[in-house]
């Protein structure tokens, strides 16, 4: 695990992460709009088997989601200032989630969660990295490397709302060139450009949600 505090600009969203909170709340009115992670992302299809994993998109590997931005802009104000930011989505665990162990694919990012709404049995919603057990607290950051193994539970009877940031690791030369050579290559790739569109495709099924409730 890493220190939070480490990073400069944790401070300034830990400090506004009720106004995140409450704009993370507004889109979750609409959860069966939000796109389970399985299906934008093809390789998280193997740690998820079903979709009870969440995820409301408003930057993935650098693309901008303005859609999504546009319903949350003060958290993407706020998220915009992340210095060598790669993603930032509301990442939203149903009641019973169970994420199976895994690994990140670089050590070239650091992964960042910030407490939004947490379950009150703190002790049965977790996640594990390495041979850490932690949980999250509302209006705190948990910072680690995910290539460590981890995996998540919540084993409560409700949801758990997170706002996670990946955002490149800070590096000295050379380890800085090749970790841009890696992310160029990265957002390139048909991993990435998949993910992209199928971002797109659920950018218009919320939108129609939104619209049957109006």
């Amino acid at each position: 695990m890493l220190r939070p505090d480490t990073f400069d600009w944790t401070a300034e969203l830990a400090a506004n992460w009720q106004v995140i909170r409450d704009e993370a709340l507004a889109i979750y009115q609409h959860s069966e709009a939000i796109p389970p992670l399985r299906e934008i992302s093809p390789d998280h299809r193997g740690i998820v088997k079903d979709n009870a994993w969440r995820s409301f998109f408003l930057i993935g590997y650098g693309h901008r989601q303005e859609e999504n931005i546009a319903r949350a802009p003060r958290t993407a104000e706020l998220v915009s200032r992340i210095p060598g930011l790669n993603s930032a989505f509301f990442s939203i665990l149903a009641p019973g989630t169970e994420i199976t162990p895994h690994r990140g694919v670089t050590k070239a990012f650091i992964t960042a969660h910030l407490g939004l709404v947490v379950p009150d049995e703190r002790e049965k919603c977790w996640m594990r990295v390495d041979d850490q057990r932690v949980g999250w607290r509302e209006g705190e950051w948990t910072v680690f490397d995910d290539t460590y193994e981890h995996e998540v539970k919540n084993a409560t009877d409700e949801t758990r709302i997170i706002l996670l940031c990946q955002v490149e690791r800070p590096l000295d030369q050379p380890g800085k060139f090749l970790a841009a050579a890696l992310m160029g290559y990265v957002r390139r790739s048909h991993f990435v450009q998949e993910a992209k569109e199928n971002l797109a495709d659920w950018e218009t099924a919320y939108a129609k949600a939104e619209k049957e409730l109006t």
